[in-house]
């Protein structure tokens, strides 16, 4: 089996296993309850389809282990040839949908070619030729050698779906997928529920039902954690966490991940697009306070733009850091000066801008009032606006968005190559990244880093895109993150995985 270059440095997941008694809940029929911040929006592999890869309803091709190493998912296997432009990868004999229909190749061909031709999905960025079915194979002719394939092939988005999912102009009706739960019912936006798959093809999961749903209230969340009203719960906050902590039969695992949270920045803005602007606004970011006050880990302040689980994407550049008089010198040589109540103005125009954020991850809305603050410091006017996270990508298609304060994950897929380079896309960026912002040394790097280069050419052009990324500051790092959740003592084996490809919930059992 092919292996890629992978993530490296991640920390190991958490595995937390409680002891004692068989509880009440391991003879109950009753369904493992999982809580988390992620509404459900549509069936859609592109828009929502990570629910139904971490409820392991949908599976991709290839996926990823707690390590963030290649496995296999609905392929057994997988080889390339012809200098990594023709891939092959081979399908399992007895696998069927949750329809009862047989995953045939022609099936999974249908729902790559889906993908492909959506720009969301990484898969359309991959130089393809053609996707053909061979028997129990997949063939995947390439352009150009792409040693990331099998990497890209992890993402939600290329999810295998029986042809009944599909309505007839290729919408998505119903998530049909080959995982070892299949969807009982669900109410948008807020509730999935799965049962036990009985004809899939690997172990049987002891869990036999699963209920999802999206609580946006993160106090809520952690009162159902506490109170014993969910078994897994996502997205804690600190206070949550405290409240956690204290309650009895539950416990708390966390995890860093290799996400930040950063700022995109509109860098076609009248004030934006000047990179004095990007740099001033970053030296007036206190990260460690902000960090401490709302993460409460100080050493979460983000130095650079990744975070150090991506050890081979941190460069040696001088890190960001905390100085008024920066920020303020750097104002004033862009024609920034303060006027007569302390708002910084230029001919006559006071600064006023607005940063976008939501509430699906609760530190959120808390850093935007942070920055906020910070930024009031040196005369920025600053108005937050936490709405539904769907306005950040609104913003970026009509050009209307300034700020927008996010979590990015970088391994979405098991490379992180893959999610740099849409953070950074041709093209002016992307929905989650930069917007409006090109630069030809970092196009050229990550293109020659996605074809494939010797490790010594790699590092340089690893360096050249964090580099030119810390010096242009078209997204503004603000801190890296770190992964909570509460798990009841009645349930055994939870796993929280970095990269967020599954909850891994087929491998949990009753305490």
């Amino acid at each position: 089996m092919r292996r890629l270059p992978l993530l490296t440095c991640l920390l190991a997941p958490v595995v937390l296993t409680a002891c004692g008694q068989t509880s009440d809940r391991a003879a109950e029929t009753s369904a493992l309850r999982v809580v988390g911040p992620f509404e459900v929006h549509s069936l859609d592999p592109i828009l929502d389809g990570e629910i139904f890869t971490r409820l392991e309803v949908a599976e991709t091709l290839v996926t990823a282990d707690e390590e963030g190493r290649l496995a296999p998912g609905l392929a057994t296997s997988w080889d390339s040839s012809d200098r990594d432009t023709v891939w092959t990868f081979d399908l399992p004999a007895d696998a069927t949908f949750h329809d009862g229909s047989p995953v045939t190749a022609q099936a999974v061909v249908d729902s790559l070619e889906l993908a492909a031709q959506q720009e969301a999905s990484p898969l359309a960025g991959v130089p393809v030729r053609a996707v053909r079915a061979e028997d129990e194979q997949v063939v995947i002719e390439l352009t150009d050698p792409y040693t990331l394939l099998p990497a890209v092939l992890t993402h939600y988005s290329a999810q295998v779906l029986a042809p009944a999912a599909y309505a007839e102009d290729g919408h998505v009706e119903e998530v049909i997928g080959t995982g070892p739960y299949r969807v009982d019912s669900v109410q948008l936006p807020a509730e999935v529920e799965t049962v036990v798959f009985e004809d899939y093809r690997g172990e049987r999961p002891e869990v036999e039902q699963v209920t999802f749903q999206a609580v946006s209230r993160p106090e809520q969340r952690a009162i159902m954690a506490a109170s014993g009203q969910a078994d897994v719960v996502f997205g804690l906050e600190p206070a949550g966490r405290e409240r956690v902590e204290a309650a009895d039969g539950v416990v708390m695992a966390s995890s860093l991940q290799p996400r930040t949270i950063l700022l995109k920045v509109n860098a076609e803005h009248p004030v934006l697009g000047d990179a004095r602007v990007r740099r001033a606004l970053s030296a007036a970011l206190d990260r460690e306070a902000m960090a401490q006050a709302v993460l409460r880990e100080s050493e979460l302040a983000a130095t650079q733009l990744l975070p150090p689980s991506l050890g081979q994407w941190q460069a040696d550049v001088e890190p960001l850091t905390h100085d008024e008089d920066e920020a303020l010198s750097l104002f004033e040589d862009a024609g920034w000066t303060p006027g007569a109540d302390g708002v910084l103005e230029r001919d006559g125009e006071p600064l006023e801008l607005t940063l976008t954020t939501y509430p699906d991850r609760p530190e959120l809305p808390a850093l935007a009032t942070a920055i906020q603050a910070s930024l009031r410091d040196v005369g920025v006017d600053l108005a937050v606006d936490v709405t539904n996270s769907s306005e950040i990508p609104a913003g970026h298609a009509d050009g209307s968005l300034e700020l927008g304060l996010l979590a990015k994950h970088f391994a979405l897929v098991s490379d992180p190559l893959i999610d740099i380079d849409t953070v950074l896309a041709e093209g002016g960026g992307s929905d989650w990244g930069a917007m409006r912002w090109e630069d030809e040394d970092v196009r050229a790097a990550l293109d020659a880093l996605k074809s494939g280069l010797p490790e010594d050419e790699a590092s340089r052009a690893r360096e050249t895109v964090v580099r030119t990324v810390q010096e242009q500051l078209p997204v503004i790092p603000v801190s890296w993150y770190r992964m909570n959740a509460a798990v009841t003592e009645d349930v055994d084996g939870f796993v929280i995985d970095p990269l967020e490809t599954s909850w891994r919930l087929s491998s949990l059992s009753w305490s």
